[in-house]
């Protein structure tokens, strides 16, 4: 396979990942700041969801305010946003389109009508009541494109290229969405136990869909360290950092194994998923979360970039 088509492949999958993790994240942004309290915990919850998306100096180097209209057009609809909804689709389908005869049928129509009915969206008809409509969509098509890959499509190196970006990305959020938890969402003094914390952690779990996986494997009310663990090291959890590194390593190996090559890569991969299978909360905790997140993204994206390099991405 051409190094230019399995960047495509690659970045199609991880942009239309994207575009889902966009959408959970404004909706659980929504979702908190309808609590919003007398120390600026509206503003900072806005913050903490264009912090979450890797957006939040973007934002802030255009002017915008702090506010949930400005915020959400601009992780929706932005068009200098690189990773706003539209961008991510965008992205997607032209991707998509350099590669369209190593796509099913099924792929490609899940996706190009996806970008061709957000296109013709007038953003300044989407107001507070259909803005759940809208990401619900966006995250159903999301869904619908990965059910057609999923079941569509032959398991060569494009499949395992398409897996490896899926994967990438979605790790990335997570962890994102894990240390902002930690870092940014909460003031400085605010304990950990009080209503509005419970309430935030469980609109956390909402942006993962885990609420009632959480519910189901704990038995147990929402507790900081129990939702560390099942989003970090948890290999039932497909949003955790295990789940989601015990997938890129196979892909990897696959690669490597019909390609001869690939070796920085799959080094790269086998090491983290082997890290994630033997880690400790306890250690983690010790060491410093924020540390281990901070580590854990970046050597997510050093796999990727070793992808890149391995197999001539353009």
């Amino acid at each position: 396979m051409l190094g230019r088509s399995a960047s495509s492949l690659f970045w199609m999958a991880r942009y239309m990942e994207r575009a889902e993790n966009i959408a959970r994240l404004i909706q659980v942004g929504h979702r908190i700041s309808l609590t919003p309290d007398s120390t600026g915990g509206y503003r900072e919850d806005w913050k903490s969801t264009l912090a979450s998306a890797g957006c939040l100096a973007a934002f802030e180097a255009g002017g915008g305010k702090l506010a949930a209209a400005e915020v959400q057009h601009f992780m929706l609809f932005d068009r200098d946003n690189p990773s706003s909804i539209r961008a991510s689709l965008e992205t997607a389908r032209n991707n998509g389109r350099a590669v369209r005869t190593a796509l099913t049928r099924e792929m490609w129509e899940a996706m190009n009508s996806t970008w061709n009915e957000f296109s013709a969206i007038d953003p300044a008809g989407v107001g507070p009541g259909a803005m759940a409509e809208l990401l619900d969509w966006v995250r159903q098509r999301s869904a619908q494109f990965r059910g057609a890959m999923l079941g569509s499509l032959l398991r060569d190196e494009g499949f395992h290229f398409c897996q490896l970006g899926t994967f990438a990305e979605r790790a990335d959020n997570t962890a994102r969405i894990l240390d902002v938890k930690y870092n940014v969402l909460l003031p400085a003094n605010a304990a950990l136990g009080g209503e509005r914390n419970q309430h935030q952690w469980d609109t956390i779990l909402r942006s993962v869909s885990a609420v009632g996986a959480y519910r189901y494997f704990y038995r147990d009310q929402l507790r900081p360290r129990q939702v560390a663990e099942f989003l970090m090291l948890r290999p039932e959890m497909p949003r955790s950092l295990r789940f989601c590194s015990d997938f890129m390593a196979p892909a990897l190996a696959s690669l490597a194994a019909m390609t001869g090559g690939g070796a920085s890569s799959f080094a790269l991969g086998e090491a983290l998923a082997a890290d994630m299978r033997a880690a400790d909360l306890d250690t983690i905790m010790r060491g410093g979360l924020h540390e281990f997140l901070g580590d854990f993204l970046a050597r997510n994206a050093a796999i990727a970039l070793a992808a890149a390099s391995d197999y001539h991405f353009d």
